[in-house]
């Protein structure tokens, strides 16, 4: 089974315990609000294991068993078991009592619903940090490691965290949270666009298309323009949409044609 160790995973995210016995940095793109009141074994386990599952090393469907997971990360089956019930809780684990914990498979229709409550809510948090003068440092950190990025997933986490730091400074932590547990559903049901149209001839690809349209964005943030931001923000979100999910069939997604990583 490929599950990354704590250390690797941690390493990784750039976002919390370095080891099994170490506490998580506060303010972690990838722990839920939940992951505060855990031991700190537990939220190292969680961090390692949702880092697989949102760079797609667990894909939707596979079977989440406490054992093997506990024997690749090297502890116990507590801390996992207590993991894997706050990835349910954010809605990227399934728990059944006959089939145990799986990753959470997602159908087209539940894919719209979650990018249209991002619509709905990601443009005004934006708005709301642009108005409150926040700084964009981490944006622009962000995009420079998509920029710069070695694969896929890379690309994608770096993409996620950028999408963060557009929406962390609304000044209101419920929509924070709100927006964290709607970016890691994302990562369940977007169509991995980047991995196949370079191929495509007379195409840009994807991810330099999607990289232009960031740029746009945290440049009218910049200029402390709150309405084009956020008018900019959700053309992007729409435009994924629209080129991924508005023509797709309204079936549940096969584990085998589900994304390994997630962009917009």
């Amino acid at each position: 089974m490929m599950v990354m160790p704590e250390a690797s995973a941690s390493a990784s995210s750039g976002a919390s315990a370095s080891s099994a016995g170490e506490t998580a940095v506060p303010g972690s793109a990838f722990l839920t609000a939940a992951a505060g009141a855990l031991p700190s074994r537990t939220v190292a386990v969680l961090e390692a294991i949702k880092h697989a599952i949102l760079t797609g090393e667990l894909k939707p469907g596979r079977p989440l068993v406490e054992t093997d997971l506990a024997d690749v990360l090297g502890v116990s089956k507590t801390p996992v078991r207590e993991a894997l019930k706050t990835l349910a809780g954010a809605g990227l684990v399934t728990m059944s009592q006959y089939k145990g914990a799986t990753v959470r498979v997602v159908d087209d229709e539940q894919a719209r619903h979650v990018y249209d409550a991002r619509l709905l809510i990601e443009p005004e948090a934006l708005a709301r940090a642009v108005a409150a003068g926040h700084q964009w440092q981490v944006a622009h950190a962000a995009l420079a490691r998509a920029d710069s990025a070695r694969d896929q997933a890379e690309r994608s986490l770096a993409n996620r965290d950028f999408h963060r730091a557009l929406y962390a400074g609304c000044g209101n932590p419920l929509l924070v949270r709100m927006l964290d547990d709607l970016r890691d559903q994302t990562a369940l049901v977007t169509v991995a666009a980047w991995r196949h149209e370079p191929s495509r001839q007379h195409r840009t690809p994807s991810w330099e298309h999607e990289a232009a349209e960031h740029q746009a964005i945290l440049r009218a943030a910049e200029n402390g323009d709150s309405s084009c931001a956020a008018a900019l923000l959700r053309a992007h979100i729409t435009s994924f949409v629209e080129r991924n999910l508005a023509a797709t069939p309204r079936t549940p997604r096969t584990p085998s044609s589900m994304p390994s990583t997630s962009t917009s």
